[in-house]
Formats: C-alpha cells, sequence, structure tokens
C-alpha cells in the first residue's frame, strides 16, 4: 500500500475527527459525525498496522483516536476541586478513622525501644550487644552527632526523606500479613532503644533527645501512623465489621492508599526539619520548638478536620463517584 497516497486521500476525515475531538460543546450532528469518523479512522488505522505499519502514522492514528475515545467516552479530569475535597475530607478522614492503631502502635514502640535501652544498661554484658566498648564510644562521641551535619543539607533532606518513606511504606506494604509490619516496627524499636542506650553509657542521653526531637516527633508520628494503617487493614481482614471480607480489605486499602499520600507530603516536611533544623547552630529549645509546630499542627487537622470529615460521613475511600456500587450489608 502507498502511505502518501492513502494518507492524501484520508488526511481531511483525520483532520475533521481531531477538531471534533478537541471541541468542548457539539451538537448532536457533531456528535453523529465525531462517533461515524472515530469507527472510520479506527479503520484506517487496523488497515495500516496490517499493512504497512509505519511507525509515525501509526503513533498519529493511535492519538487522534485516543482523543476521540476520550470524547465520546468521557474522562474524569483532575480538578482543583478533587485536591480540596482529598486535602478537606479524605485525607483527614482517613488519619482520623486510624488515630487509635497510631496511638497502639505508638505505645508499643516507645515501650520496646525503653525496655531495650534499661536492659542493655541493668544487664551485666547486655551493652556487649551493640559491639565492643570502642565502637560503642566512637558512636556516641563521634557517629551519632556527625550523621546529621556530614552531608549538605538538601541531599541529607532528600535521603532521610527516602529512607523514612522506605519504612512507612513497608509498614503499609506489609499490612495485610500483619506479622511483616509488627517486625518492620519492632526492629526499627530496638534500633532506636540500641541507640538511646549507647548514648546514655557515655552520658550523652540529653545529646540523644536534642537531635532526636525536632524532626522525630514529626517523623516517628508518620511511622506510627503508616503502622497503625497497616495493621487495621490486616484487622479488616480478621474481623470485617460486618462487610464482605473483599469488600472490607478493599475499603480499607484504598483509604490506605489515601494515608500513604498524607504521609508522603509529613516526611517530606519533617526530612527538611532534620536536613536544615536538627544540624544548625540554634539552641536546642528553638530546634525542639520549631519541630514541634509541624507536630503540632499535623495532630490539630487529624483530630479537628478529619472528626469533622467521619462525622459527614467520609471514610477516605475514593468518592462516592468513582465507587462501586455496593449491596447494603446487615450488620
Amino acid at each position: 500500500m502507498d502511505l502518501d497516497a492513502f494518507s492524501a486521500v484520508h488526511a481531511g476525515t483525520w483532520a475533521r475527527l481531531e477538531q471534533l475531538s478537541k471541541q468542548r460543546h457539539l451538537t448532536g450532528a457533531e456528535s453523529d459525525e465525531l462517533v461515524r469518523l472515530y469507527q472510520l479512522v479506527a479503520t484506517h488505522l487496523s488497515t495500516v498496522r496490517s499493512t504497512a505499519p509505519d511507525p509515525a502514522l501509526v503513533g498519529r492514528l493511535s492519538d487522534v483516536l485516543g482523543r476521540a475515545r476520550a470524547a465520546i467516552a468521557g474522562a474524569h479530569e483532575p480538578s482543583l476541586a478533587d485536591a480540596a475535597r482529598f486535602f478537606r475530607l479524605a485525607l483527614p478522614a482517613a488519619l482520623y478513622r486510624v488515630r487509635w492503631w497510631t496511638l497502639g502502635v505508638a505505645v508499643a514502640v516507645v515501650g520496646i525501644g525503653v525496655l531495650v535501652a534499661v536492659t542493655m544498661l541493668t544487664t551485666p554484658g547486655g551493652m556487649e550487644l551493640a559491639g565492643p566498648p570502642e565502637a560503642r564510644a566512637q558512636y556516641a562521641n563521634e557517629a551519632f552527632e556527625n550523621y546529621y551535619s556530614e552531608h549538605p543539607h538538601g541531599s541529607f533532606a532528600a535521603m532521610v526523606w527516602t529512607n523514612n518513606a522506605w519504612i512507612a511504606a513497608l509498614c503499609v506494604a506489609l499490612g495485610i500479613s500483619g506479622v511483616g509490619t509488627a517486625l518492620v516496627l519492632f526492629f526499627n524499636a530496638v534500633s532506636i532503644g540500641m541507640g538511646a542506650a549507647q548514648m546514655a553509657e557515655a552520658g550523652y542521653l540529653d545529646l540523644f533527645f536534642q537531635l532526636i526531637l525536632p524532626h522525630g516527633l514529626l517523623e516517628l508520628t508518620c511511622v506510627f501512623v503508616a503502622g497503625g494503617a497497616g495493621l487495621k487493614l490486616f484487622w479488616s481482614w480478621i474481623d470485617p465489621a460486618g462487610r464482605p471480607r473483599g469488600r472490607a480489605v478493599a475499603e480499607e486499602g484504598r483509604a490506605l492508599v489515601t494515608v500513604v499520600l498524607g504521609l508522603a507530603l509529613a516526611l517530606g516536611v519533617s526530612g527538611l526539619v532534620e536536613g536544615f533544623v536538627t544540624p544548625s547552630t540554634l539552641p536546642w529549645p528553638v530546634k525542639i520548638a520549631i519541630g514541634a509546630v509541624p507536630f503540632a499542627l499535623f495532630w490539630a487537622y487529624v483530630l479537628v478536620v478529619g472528626r469533622k470529615a467521619v462525622r459527614a460521613g467520609e471514610t477516605g475511600d475514593i468518592s462516592p463517584q468513582h465507587a462501586a456500587d455496593a449491596l447494603p450489608i446487615a450488620a
């Protein structure tokens, strides 16, 4: 087939279809024409692919047909209204619904961390779990504090955001198993406890909290939320609360995606604090006060805005117009 001749004959049809697919408003006659031309150009594309599959022409016709398909079937485009609904309703509702799970995870992780630190410090030979004396001294005297200042602020903020986002993602991704999320939280609690024990052994426990608290208030909260959300997903499989088990897991899973998006933003803020505030020369009370501001705003957002959203019927799931129809279930 002569592609040049084929294109010359049908170029007007393709251009007309492209024009109609870009129009915001169509008359009845134009709508009928759009459908007719879409079917015709789809035949042209099939002919080209089967007889002379020129990549450039195939790409052009595919693009024109894609636009026309969207115009015919309709396509939802993200808008400012969607973003406003997400931050005003979906995200705060999803975070509010996991608040008690978050609190439970926080108590467990802090409790395990304290238990590990106290056990290591009070048990003969317990500190050997962290390494030989010279390694522990090097960690307490140099490594722990230098960690926050040995890299440029911007790259360090990006690095800790990536690391913390990975931990939160593990808590979420392994949530359906229950055990995976619990293990991630457990090992992080043990790591924190071992670090605190080494700093306390060298007499630097005050420095430990001065360096941890500015960014750790929000950072650890995000990890606790991720862990709580993951465990709540697991629990929806164990106890679907009167819903079919598949439906319960699907609804909680979609709400979990909302939580993940919100945590990505919050971890970005904590990363900036850790990258620029924690290693700064500001007095430590000022550093902690700066870190406490986003922490307080986060919880005000969850408890005030989230409670209001939940009372309005929000769950953090996708909006009703985009969700599948569900049969009523007797609880």
